[in-house]
């Protein structure tokens, strides 16, 4: 059930209820990743414990992907990709926070579907 609710200026604003559902379509070169719960606390190979709120100099983020636009190329959805947690736009849907993301952030793909020519697994 949607509603009109006026805003500053008379202009006007479509509410949707909770509900409702709407179809998401993305745009050009968008992708939308989902973040991987364990990316808070961490443990190293010694197992040592690092917290979340531990001060990291620039770590990227691997994060699955979850739907992209139609210019996406070098990504698919399910694939596994790298990028950095200052080219992120976040985004709340259907209460599960998600990020947004331009395909020239990412780093790096992950997906068993890539050839092995770099020697490096994740």
């Amino acid at each position: 059930m949607a509603s009109q609710i006026p805003l500053l200026h008379g202009t006007l604003r479509t509410v949707v209820s909770e509900n409702d559902k709407l179809p998401i379509k993305m745009l050009s070169d968008r992708l939308l990743v989902r973040i991987g719960k364990d990316e808070g606390e961490r443990k190293t190979s010694g197992g040592i414990l690092i917290p979340a709120t531990a001060q990291m100099a620039k770590r990227l983020i691997w994060a699955e992907v979850i739907a992209l636009g139609q210019n996406v190329r070098s990504a698919e959805v399910g694939d596994r990709v790298l990028f950095s947690p200052d080219d992120r736009y976040e985004v709340e849907v259907q209460g599960e926070d998600l990020v947004m993301l331009r395909e020239r952030d990412l780093h790096a793909v992950a997906a068993e579907r890539i050839e092995a020519s770099t020697g490096l697994y994740l």
